[in-house]
C-alpha cells in the first residue's frame, strides 16, 4: 500500500501547524501567532526553534526564552530543531544555481543546503546539547528554508533524529517512509511576494482539502502583513472544522501504528 493510500484510510484529517525561526529574536511575535492560533481552536503547533539565531546569542544564554519554551513544551507544543544559526555563508565556488537558490530563494538561509556530514554532525550535536540546557528534546529536525543536502542528511539520521520535513515530504526515519504532504507557506520579502502567495496558497488549500494532513508553515515575519495574517488564520479556522491539530510528532506516531 502507498503511504498517500495508507494515510486515506485514516479517520482523523490532521492539521500540523509550525512556527519556524522560533527564537529569542522572534519569541514576541511568535506568542502572538500562538495566542492568534489558540483563538481559532489550534492548541497544538511545532514550534521550529534555532539555537543561536543569526550569531546573536544561544537561547540556553536566555533564562527567560528557555522558562518559556518549556512551558510551551508541557502544554502540548512541540519543540524542533530548526538548524544551528539558519545562516550560510556565501561561497566563492557558488555556481549560478547555488546562487539562485541560497542567496534568492533563501536570502541566505539555506544552512543544511551542502554541509559535508562532519560539518552537518557538529552543528546538530551543539542544537542537541542547547536544547538540553534549556530543558527540553527534540526528535525531529528541520533545516532552515527545508534545504537539506544528501551528506546533511545522513548526519541528522545518524544523530538519531526520528523525522524530517520537505516542503513537499515528511519523512519518518524509523521505517524509512515518505509521506507526501505540500506545506502552505508564504513570501513576504516583497509586495509581488505576498500577492503570489496569497494567490498560490489559496488554490494549494483547495486542492489538499481532501488530503490526510495539512501542513501550515508560519514565520514570525507573516504576522507583520495583515493580509497574509488573515489567510492564515482564515485557512486554520476553516482547516479545524474537520481536522485535529497535532504535533509532527503525533501524527508520526499515528501513522506508525497503521502499519
Amino acid at each position: 500500500m502507498s503511504s498517500w493510500q495508507m494515510q486515506k484510510t485514516t479517520k482523523t484529517q490532521v492539521l500540523v501547524a509550525s512556527i519556524h525561526d522560533v527564537s529569542p529574536l522572534t519569541i514576541q511575535r511568535t506568542a502572538k501567532i500562538l495566542a492568534d492560533l489558540q483563538k481559532m481552536g489550534c492548541v497544538r503547533t511545532s514550534l521550529l526553534v534555532i539555537p543561536d539565531h543569526h550569531r546573536t546569542g544561544r537561547i540556553s544564554s536566555d533564562a527567560a526564552f528557555s522558562h518559556w519554551l518549556r512551558e510551551k513544551v508541557a502544554e502540548g507544543h512541540e519543540a524542533i530543531l530548526h538548524g544551528w544559526c539558519h545562516l550560510r555563508e556565501k561561497q566563492v565556488a557558488d555556481g549560478i544555481f547555488k546562487k539562485l537558490v541560497t542567496q534568492s530563494y533563501t536570502a541566505g538561509e539555506g544552512e543544511f543546503f551542502d554541509l559535508s556530514e562532519a560539518d552537518a554532525r557538529r552543528k546538530l550535536e551543539q542544537g542537541i546539547s542547547e536544547f538540553g540546557s534549556c530543558g527540553v528534546k527534540a526528535t525531529g529536525f528541520i533545516a532552515p528554508a527545508w534545504l537539506l543536502g544528501a551528506q546533511a542528511e545522513r548526519a541528522v539520521r545518524a544523530v538519531g533524529f526520528e523525522y524530517t520535513t520537505r516542503i513537499a515530504t515528511v519523512s519518518d526515519f524509523t521505517n524509512g517512509r515518505v509521506h507526501k504532504a505540500r506545506s502552505l507557506v508564504w513570501s513576504v520579502r516583497a509586495a509581488w511576494r505576498r500577492m503570489c502567495s496569497l494567490a498560490w496558497n489559496a488554490l494549494v488549500a483547495g486542492a489538499l482539502r481532501e488530503a490526510p494532513l495539512l501542513r501550515i508553515g508560519i514565520h514570525p515575519p507573516d504576522w507583520d502583513h495583515g493580509t497574509i495574517r488573515g489567510q492564515i488564520l482564515h485557512l486554520t479556522s476553516k482547516a479545524l472544522a474537520g481536522r485535529r491539530a497535532m504535533t509532527y510528532q503525533q501524527w508520526i506516531t499515528i501513522t506508525r501504528g497503521q502499519e
